[in-house]
């Protein structure tokens, strides 16, 4: 469906959006702007004259002492007016004939054009040749002196005709010697300070490479060897600092423009000082959140909390451990990891401009030991993780993610563990210890107290050439299987090949929006009874190949840059799946921020209903031929990726609902009451009614936390792993009404209780994946696709429970516990004219929707 600019919030507006239609203009020819054609004419040739005197006087106060250097001519700068007026630049390009024993020469050049702004006019770019200053200057001359008789669709301005080259002189409002800046051409302004690699686009009329050379020599600049030629430009690469190339322009060398660079791989090819500059002018930019604003709390091997970009976000009483004294990093793999929770991927920051406010903060527990210190038993980390929890939450009262980027070899691919039973344990609120082999759980679920945990899914050993099927053979690693962990995968976008001849024929592994050569799957889970996992994929990095068994797997161009361990203003690169756990963690807290009422599980589902699948998973699902070789896919992908912006807001086209419910579920001294949910969806039945046949979709997850029993005992029937089960049921356009969709739920409901395989349901025509395939785990997701007329007569949708060991075990202190869920419903619209989203305010009686700013 076409993306759809996102400017709401979920449920509830903070602003409202303006549209503008963009509207074009006619095609006609260029006016030309009416002046006094003496004084223009005076004033314009007066302007070029001082702007060749000006150049003069600068190039003698370069006192360039190459002569090869020394320059052939001048580029001055030609302003319009408005957009009504262009400038005629067909006129600023200039080449003398030439013959067979004479080589064409450049009389002007027109260099570069730069549109008009609101804060700018429009401007040309010219250089001309110093032979040829008075034939240039000439143009000016002529508009005041000569007439043309020419057909013209105005009148004459004068009863001889018009002036010569009135079309170009008179849209013409200024002429002044040209500077660096003006052949900027990139977005933004160019760094001006520090030593950088630019981009030089050089004009091919002129010796470019050897004039160029002789520059670089002359003040001692790296100049790569390498040079690309183009139709009418000639690239090449030189790293130096701003001040040192705005001698160029009064120069020999044939310069039409400069950009930023997009061959440099990555920022830690720049030389550690530059780091520093780019890393501290970053710094300066950063305002942290408020002391009490959500936070991500790392599980990890600690965090140097001393570098200049994570100091103002971690109080060094947030800073603890489990191992030892101290719970500073001197691994660098949880720095690393902080940088990366806190910012995400720091290259676009590092070369922006602009202020960065945070919105969360950071904590770190230190639960791996350092090389001097005893390795952690396996088998004890589930005790490790509850005392870290237990420190962080007795220190400071705040929300919070934990960022557990580690894990283990699985004990048997899927089933709970130690360690997945506390991340379990933990999440639904429960207090645990450990007893030898068991786990004691020593309270009930404390619905106030639930955690939201975002756990790797571990990464592979090996590398082969098919990538795809090590990753499909390498199980989710321990504890990542855990039912109410927000598990991510690592997919990749990075496919760029290194620059350095080094890797000259080495390819990367993966395909852009693959999954990661780094990243584990659930394929070798028991697909009838452990969880789909991952939940989602981030950006993991990618690893090169040689085509034969040669493998680069930590190469900073395929990687994310983060911060570095070595000093305060080091840089890194992460990658893996460590890395994608931690940039969910950021979207966590950020979406813990932006909503305070969300509890963890909405949160957990809000990520998870805001992934898409790439371009190239998406191909992958379509071409699966039924719903089973989908569930292979999902247990590969999980739900695909998530955008920050979905995860925040909504559109007209693209409305997500959250609803957040609490009830008991059995009820009864033997739970043979059963209660179920109905709600009655705020639907805007006029507008999909007004759809008729077009397409709309709807998304809906279910989010909850189940309590664990981590006990062997073949987890079925009393012995089942969860508490409890719950399932949602949407009214079908078959349903007649309200009564009959209520006796369907019913039907549903004693089947999943009886584990009996579910016939196909009505309206199951409709759903991607289907309940059958859905109902694992504690997240159930599914999309329903049909017309905007079908889904109008499906306002309803249950939610009801099944029961897990709570029910079958007849647990009497958990008869009247309540358990809560999320229910989150995204409508959707491929219509760009349609607007699903003020209808549905309208019903919930939510004020008129304005537009948000972005966090």
């Amino acid at each position: 469906m076409a993306e759809q600019l996102r400017h709401f919030a979920h449920l509830s507006v903070l602003d409202r959006v303006r549209s503008e239609d963009f509207s074009r203009g006619g095609q006609g020819n260029p006016k030309i702007r009416k002046v006094e054609y003496r004084a223009h004419g005076a004033a314009m040739k007066g302007q070029l004259e001082g702007a060749f005197s000006e150049i003069d006087i600068a190039r003698e106060a370069r006192n360039l002492s190459v002569e090869e250097l020394r320059a052939l001519g001048s580029i001055i700068v030609l302003e319009g007016e408005q957009a009504a007026y262009p400038l005629k630049i067909e006129s600023l390009q200039r080449v003398s004939p030439g013959g067979k024993t004479k080589p064409r020469t450049p009389k002007w050049l027109l260099l570069s054009v730069q549109p008009m702004t609101d804060t700018s006019p429009e401007r040309a770019l010219v250089w001309v040749a110093d032979a040829f200053r008075p034939q240039f200057l000439k143009i000016f001359e002529d508009y005041l002196e000569k007439k043309t008789t020419q057909a013209s669709e105005e009148k004459w301005e004068t009863p001889e005709g018009n002036p010569a080259n009135r079309a170009l002189v008179a849209n013409i409002t200024r002429i002044r010697q040209a500077i660096l800046e003006d052949l900027w051409q990139s977005d933004g302004q160019p760094p001006k300070t520090g030593t950088h690699w630019w981009e030089l686009w050089l004009d091919p009329n002129q010796p470019t490479s050897a004039t160029l050379r002789t520059f670089a020599e002359a003040l001692d600049l790296r100049l790569l060897d390498r040079s690309l030629a183009l139709n009418d430009r000639v690239v090449m690469w030189i790293r130096a600092t701003w001040q040192q190339l705005e001698v160029l322009p009064f120069t020999a060398v044939p310069l039409a423009e400069v950009r930023r660079p997009e061959f440099i791989d990555t920022i830690e090819d720049l030389g550690e000082e530059e780091q520093h500059e780019y890393v501290g002018d970053l710094a300066e930019r950063v305002t942290p959140a408020p002391e009490h604003a959500p936070a991500v709390c790392h599980l990890d091997t600690g965090v140097a909390r001393t570098h200049r970009l994570l100091a103002g976000s971690l109080n060094p009483a947030d800073l603890h451990t489990v191992l030892g004294t101290s719970g500073f990093d001197i691994q660098g793999h949880g720095t690393a990891m902080a940088g990366l929770a806190l910012y995400g991927p720091l290259d676009d920051l590092l070369i922006g401009t602009g202020t960065v406010q945070l919105h969360h903060r950071l904590e770190s527990v230190r639960v791996l030991p350092n090389a001097d210190e005893p390795d952690t038993d396996p088998q004890d980390y589930g005790t490790v993780t509850v005392d870290a929890v237990a420190q962080i939450e007795a220190t400071t009262q705040r929300r919070r993610v934990f960022c557990m980027p580690i894990s283990t070899a699985p004990d048997k691919p899927g089933q709970p563990t130690l360690w997945s039973a506390t991340v379990d344990a933990l999440a639904v609120g429960t207090d645990i210890v450990r007893a030898g082999d068991q786990l004691q759980l020593l309270s009930s679920p404390d619905l106030e107290a639930g955690r939201l945990l975002v756990v790797a899914t571990g990464n592979v050993d090996s590398y082969q050439p098919d990538h795809r099927a090590e990753s499909d053979t390498s199980a989710i690693e321990d504890p990542a299987h855990a039912w109410n962990a927000l598990t991510v995968g690592a997919h990749t976008d990075l496919d760029q090949i290194p620059t350095d001849p080094e890797y000259a024929g080495w390819t990367a592994m993966a395909q852009r929006g693959e999954l990661s050569p780094h990243s584990r799957t659930s394929l070798l889970f028991d697909k009838r009874k452990w969880p789909i996992k991952p939940d989602v994929c981030m950006e993991g990095g990618n690893v090169l190949t040689d085509g034969a068994q040669g493998f680069e797997d930590r190469h900073p161009l395929l990687s994310l840059r983060t911060t570095g361990l070595h000093n305060d203003l080091a840089l890194t690169s992460a990658n893996a799946t460590s890395a994608a756990t931690a940039q969910v963690s950021r979207l966590a807290a950020l979406t813990a921020a932006h909503y305070p009422s969300y509890w963890p599980e909405t949160i957990r589902g809000l990520i998870v209903h805001a992934a898409e699948w790439t371009e190239a998973m998406q191909a992958e699902f379509d071409s699966a031929g039924n719903r089973t070789p989908k569930l292979d896919l999902l247990r590969r992908y999980g739900w695909g990726v998530p955008h920050e912006d979905a995860v925040l807001r909504s559109s007209r086209q693209s409305v997500t609902l959250v609803v957040q419910d609490t009830f008991v579920p059995f009820e009864g001294t033997k739970y043979e009451m059963r209660r179920f949910r109905l709600h009655q969806l705020p639907w805007p039945t006029e507008v999909l009614e007004s759809l008729g046949s077009q397409n709309v979709s709807l998304k809906v997850t279910l989010s909850y936390f189940i309590e664990p029993a981590a006990s062997r005992r073949g987890w079925r029937q009393k012995y089942a792993y969860p508490s409890h089960l719950l399932r949602f049921e949407l009214k079908a356009p078959t349903d007649v009404n309200e009564a009959e969709f209520i006796s369907r739920l019913n039907r549903e409901a004693e089947n999943d209780e009886d584990s009996t395989p579910r016939s196909r349901s009505s309206g199951g025509e409709h759903w991607v994946i289907g309940p059958n395939q859905r109902n694992l785990g504690s997240l159930h997701q599914d999309v329903w696709e049909g017309t905007g007329q079908e889904l109008a007569a499906c306002g309803l949708i249950g939610v009801y429970p099944v029961g897990g060991w709570w029910k079958r075990n007849a647990r009497k202190d958990r008869l009247d516990l309540p358990i809560r869920y999320s229910l989150i419903l995204s409508l959707r619209s491929a219509t760009t004219d349609v607007d699903l989203y003020t209808p549905i305010a309208t019903e919930l009686d939510i004020p008129v929707p304005i537009e948000i700013d972005g966090t």
